[in-house]
């Protein structure tokens, strides 16, 4: 019987990668590829796991799971950090280069 590739393994790598990357998007987008990631590599990995003698590219699903778990950590830390700035300092001092940069100072104690 000719092997085949598991379904969604090299989307799951993609979206596992792509969680990294989009992390700094206010961790919205890395945590919804993270997690859409991990719910496709949890169906492969028990499809694998029924028959693993007839599927190939598991390892991407592996390292896929991993770059997303890694991908959701950077996106809720920097989700928080987000939320923190913004309690911190106002959303409107979000906006404005200059006044941010004078809160900063304030907050440094310079």
């Amino acid at each position: 019987m000719e092997q085949q590739k598991l379904p969604n393994s090299t989307l799951i790598l993609v979206f596992g990668i792509l969680s990294i990357v989009t992390c700094c998007c206010y961790g919205i987008i890395g945590l919804a590829l993270g997690i859409t990631a991990i719910i496709l590599a949890s169906k492969a990995t028990k499809l694998y796991i029924a028959n693993p003698e007839i599927y190939i590219g598991y390892s991407n699903v592996k390292t896929g799971k991993i770059l997303a778990i890694i991908g959701i950590v950077l996106s809720v830390l920097y989700l928080i950090f987000v939320v923190w700035v913004i309690s911190v300092f106002g959303w409107d001092t979000m906006q404005d280069q200059e006044l941010m940069q004078e809160r900063m100072r304030e907050y440094m104690g310079q």
